[in-house]
Parts: structure tokens; sequence; C-alpha cells
């Protein structure tokens, strides 16, 4: 593994049981909400990650900070496997980690003053001694996010949505982290206000150094304020390679659609365009199709797509990769049958 790489994951995947009923009654199944994830952040730079509602993004993005159960692969942290950790060491480690959250409102404490929030990490982790001292660090990290430390004492309902926003990413800020996840940190937001926190976030990453996953389905954004830009579909990373090469010369289909479908500032631009409208319903995570799991609704699927799933290989620009059969059929014959013997 490369020095520069600060976040790793190799064939992670999270499971969720679903079906049965009764005491001790056997799942029916399994929603495969992260399935066979390969990825590596590097530090010092911001990636986005972008997809479809129910893709699995905001899963991998709790998996990453073991917020959830990890069901296969491995998952490291600046070098240390983190896969199976507990207990202390794994509380030292998540120091290191913050995570800003998708709604202001909802993850906040309303009966918890803005102080008691974001100088809560400060008492968990023993980063400051004495109320004076985390005091003062509190408003230090208010005046990071743009906010005036005398606002210390208020509730969250006494503030708009994105000075909400702002005191959650102080919060995130509080453990000195080297890596915060954003998932979907600038949904709930109106216009104007995503692009005022996406500037903060820029000037965040720059200043302190932050390594970011940046969550959305908002591509616009993504391209803005992203280094590199990984796409996931069903719970797999389909495409993933530098912002400007994913976002200009996209080389996976299922990329090439969502791309069609954001809005261009000029009408001209958008009349003239053609759109890619994809057919058929995304399938269930219960239920994976074989081969290549975008192949039920890609317009350009044939014979290999059926039975071989494909694995992400060096397509376009220089680090950008796609799996994608297009590109040279690469990856492994579809699991045979659940008693059925797979013939070579």
């Amino acid at each position: 593994m490369s020095g520069d790489v600060l976040v790793s994951a190799r064939g992670l995947e999270v499971h969720f049981p679903v079906g049965g009923r009764g005491f001790r009654r056997k799942p029916a199944g399994l929603l495969r909400a992260v399935d066979g994830v390969d990825l590596d952040i590097h530090r010092g730079e911001t990636l986005g990650l972008v997809g479809e509602s129910g893709c699995g993004k905001s899963t991998l993005g709790n998996a990453l900070l073991r917020l959830v159960p990890t069901t296969g692969g491995t998952l490291t942290f600046d070098g240390t496997d983190l896969t199976g950790l507990e207990g202390r060491r794994l509380k030292e480690l998540r120091r290191r980690a913050g995570m800003v959250f998708q709604d202001p409102f909802a993850s906040l404490d309303p009966r918890r003053t803005v102080a008691q929030t974001v100088g809560e990490p400060l008492e968990v982790h023993g980063l400051r001694t004495g109320k004076r001292a985390r005091a003062d660090r509190v408003a230090e990290l208010l005046e990071l996010v743009g906010l005036d430390p005398g606002v210390a004492g208020r509730y969250p309902h006494e503030f708009s949505g994105g000075q909400r926003q702002r005191v959650g990413i102080a919060r995130a800020l509080a453990g000195e982290p080297d890596f915060l996840v954003c998932d979907e940190a600038i949904a709930s937001l109106d216009v104007s206000v995503q692009a005022q926190v996406l500037n903060l976030l820029r000037r965040l990453q720059r200043q302190l150094g932050l390594t970011l996953l940046f969550i959305s389905h908002d591509l616009s954004a993504v391209r803005h304020i992203s280094d590199r830009i990984a796409v996931m579909y069903l719970g797999r990373i389909v495409e993933v390679g530098p912002a400007r090469a994913v976002g200009t010369d996209p080389q996976m289909p299922y990329t090439q659609a969502l791309l069609s479908a954001v809005p261009l500032p000029h009408p001209k631009l958008e009349r003239e365009r053609k759109r890619i409208v994809l057919t058929g319903d995304v399938p269930s995570p219960a239920a994976v199709p074989s081969g290549c799991r975008f192949r039920t609704r890609c317009p350009y699927a044939f014979e290999p797509c059926d039975d071989v799933d494909p694995a992400l290989q060096s397509v376009g620009a220089p680090g950008q990769q796609a799996a994608c059969h297009l590109h040279g059929v690469v990856g492994a014959p579809a699991a045979a049958p659940e008693g059925v013997t797979a013939t070579p």
C-alpha cells in the first residue's frame, strides 16, 4: 500500500439480513448494501462519491468509520487494520475521523447548547482539561467555521439550516481529525447556502490538511469540490478517476447517464445535448443480477455482461478506471446456483 493512502478498503462488504420472522427464524436473504468495494482515499485529497439513492453511498461512509459492522473484506486507516479493532484502540482512531451528517437539525440534540454539542468530543477524548480551556476551544472552532463565538449558549432551533450545518462541521472538527466524511452535507440546504458550505469545506480542507470523503447525488457539487470521483451502483464502485476526467469523459454507461441528467446553465445547451434515459427499475440489493449488475438497464449490454462480473480496469485518462466490458472482458464468472457445479 502506498504511503500516501490514508483510508483503504479491499473487498469491503456490508450485508444486512432480510426476511424471516419469529424467534430464531433464519433470514430469508441478504441485502447487499456494500458488496465488494475496493477503494483508496489519499491523504489530503477530496474524494467525491456519487450514485443514485439506495446505491450504498451512506452505508459505505459509515462502514469506513466502523459505525456499521462489516461482514467481509478489510479496512485500514493510516496503515492500521480496523477490521477487528475494538475498545480503546478503536476509540483512539475514531478521534482522527469525523462525520458531517445530512440533516443538520436531526443530528443536533435540541436540548443541548452549541457549546455543549461542540465541546462534547473535547471531553470524551480528553483534548482539553477544565471548563475554561474547553470554552476557549469551542470559541476557536466556531470562528473557524464562520460563526460568532457569542452564539455558543444558543440552541439548534435558534439557527438557520446553514448555520446549524456549520455547528455540525465544528463538532466534527473538535477531535482534530485527519479524515472527514461528509454524508450529503448540503442536500437539505438552499442553493446559495450550499455554495457557502462547499467553499467552507474547501477552505478547511486546505487550511487543516484534511482528507475528505464527500458523499452526494449532486454531480455539479461533487465536481466543484473533489480531486477524484468514485461512482457507485448497487453496492459496488463502477468508475473512479480524476474529477476532470470522470466529469468530462466518463467511460462507464451508468456514469454517462448520470452526467446527462445534470442541468446545464444555458437553455440552448440544454436543448441541444443528448439525454441518456435509462429504462427499467433499479434492481433490489437483495437480488443483485448475475454478471454486470448494471446490465438490466444498460443500453449497450451484450453477451458477456450476463455471465461475467466486470472488474475495474484502467481506461481513459491516467488514474481512471471503469468496470465495464465495453473496454474488454475482465472479471469473474457468475457464481453457479446453489447445488450446481460450475464447469470450466
